[in-house]
């Protein structure tokens, strides 16, 4: 006999029983990857809507306009007023210009823009992500275009279950034409940053731009017509790492949008003249999620697909205002505020640690950079001492070093810079190319770095008393036309 069947026959000996009920099976678990549910926002309407509209206008204004803006800066310089000018390596921003070497504003700049993110994130949420992120911009915009040309929500749902005519390849046609024109223009706006916005027009319209300038077009216009028309919402859900990162911003005093649903609950259809005792406001009409432009549903507590925009309370209002009842149901609340229901209410503390840290190093760092600004000089001097060799002993018994001084004069006029030496008696300085001169002038062209060789030599009596040691010494230079000098340290090397 088999022993599975031996092993059978002692189970009903000793148990009487026939059958074994099989153990449930674990419920399955859910597929790796979704196929997309499209979203078909519905247009809202309301003061954040509006809010909406306004910061699209400006930023939009802002990022298609700047390049164009003129800013005098004298004869040698250009005058757009925000220029990245890799070729001559400066970033013109109005009256500010960074060199290379000060890239460190760059820095600061960024590092404060973070801090203001942390520190408007702790105070009210996302306000980021649904009002000033590009990707909220663009697909807001992509969005009004596509309802201009194919109709609100229930008309776009129609449309795309409708079979293919000409009426819904015309619709179709014109909406994926004006992305296409956006995105052209968002990729033109772009390149105009990198050059002189006037000239690399005419450049792109009779093709005599450099390659690069078209290739950057392509790419934004790819992008631009991707991610704001076509991909949307899941670039916030699936690319976008701030989602998963912002959580660590809120606390129990942090502004989100909530659904209070202690006042909603239970929910469930309402008509006219019937009382409103022992339900909630909340009329399951959909609307919140009807205009939500991620298609998640606000009454089912936070979730990473929110991007806060506040689209859910204009729509929610507008529901409450003709069920007459009050508006707020779905609203900016603290969790603290939450927690209080029943009892009163708990007041917005916008001054916390956390807001207090974020706002301190905001300023501190603020500081730093205004104080290294006021501070900024406009002549920079660098000096390299050669290292091979380290000196020349002379016929005479003297001894020479030599140095490579770079002069960057960040002054948008030219200037004559004269050279001399402190701390090393009896030293004698010539450069190269004006050694018959006693005082020799290098005149260095504006907004523009010249790199000079120059002599430093010691004759046998100040050499004997140097005593073979390494002596320090700075090298002066002197604005010749406004009397102020500046020193840099170097070392003169002995025998």
């Amino acid at each position: 006999m088999p022993e599975a069947a031996k092993f059978e026959d002692f189970r009903v000996a000793r148990t009487g029983a026939a059958e074994v009920t099989p153990a449930p099976k674990p419920p399955s678990e859910p597929p790796l990857y979704a196929s997309r549910v499209k979203v078909y926002p519905k247009e809202a309407h309301g003061r954040f809507r509006t809010v909406k509209w306004i910061v699209m206008a400006v930023t939009l204004g802002i990022y298609y306009l700047v390049p164009w803006i003129r800013w005098d800066r004298g004869p040698y310089l250009p005058d757009q007023a925000v220029l990245i000018d890799f070729p001559s390596r400066r970033f013109y921003f109005f009256f500010l210009e960074i060199w290379p070497q000060e890239f460190y504003y760059i820095t600061g700049l960024l590092v404060l823009a973070a801090l203001a993110l942390f520190l408007v994130t702790s105070i009210a949420g996302r306000v980021w992500c649904g009002y000033t992120c590009p990707q909220t911009v663009w697909t807001d915009l992509m969005i009004a275009v596509e309802r201009f040309w194919q109709g609100d929500r229930n008309q776009r749902l129609r449309l795309d279950k409708a079979p293919w005519s000409a009426e819904t390849l015309s619709r179709k046609g014109a909406t994926h034409l004006t992305w296409l024109l956006i995105a052209i223009a968002t990729g033109g706006a772009w390149v105009f940053y990198f050059a002189d916005a006037p000239t690399l027009a005419r450049q792109l319209v009779t093709f005599d731009a450099p390659l690069t300038a078209y290739l950057f077009i392509g790419i934004f216009t790819a992008t631009t017509y991707v991610l704001g028309g076509l991909a949307r919402e899941q670039v916030c859900i699936y690319m976008c790492p701030w989602p998963r990162i912002q959580g660590a911003m809120f606390d129990r005093d942090s502004l989100l949008i909530t659904y209070r649903g202690w006042r909603g609950e239970p929910r469930g259809p309402h008509k006219a003249g019937q009382s409103w005792e022992g339900r909630g406001d909340c009329i399951d009409c959909n609307q919140c999620v009807a205009v939500c432009p991620t298609g998640i549903d606000i009454r089912n507590g936070p979730q990473l697909e929110c991007i806060q925009c506040a689209l859910c309370i204009d729509a929610c209002d507008e529901i409450m205002t003709k069920v007459e009842r009050p508006r707020g149901l779905i609203a900016y609340d603290t969790e603290r505020n939450l927690a209080a229901v029943g009892r009163e209410t708990v007041p917005i503390r916008v001054i916390r640690p956390r807001t207090i840290f974020y706002a301190a190093a905001m300023a501190i760092v603020a500081t730093i950079m205004l104080i290294a600004l006021l501070l900024r000089p406009d002549l920079d001097v660098n000096v390299l001492r050669d290292r091979n060799p380290l000196y020349v002993k002379l016929s005479d018994g003297g001894v020479r070093n030599g140095y490579t001084v770079k002069l960057l004069n960040k002054l948008y006029g030219p200037r004559a810079l004269g050279l001399g030496v402190a701390g090393l008696p009896g030293a004698k300085l010539s450069v190269v190319g004006l050694e018959n001169e006693t005082h020799p002038l290098v005149t260095v062209p504006p907004d523009e770095l010249k790199s000079i060789r120059l002599y430093v030599t010691l004759d046998k009596q100040a050499v004997a008393a140097l005593g073979g040691a390494a002596k320090n010494f700075d090298i002066v230079v002197t604005d010749a036309g406004a009397d102020e000098h500046t020193e840099h340290s170097a070392i003169f090397q002995g025998p």
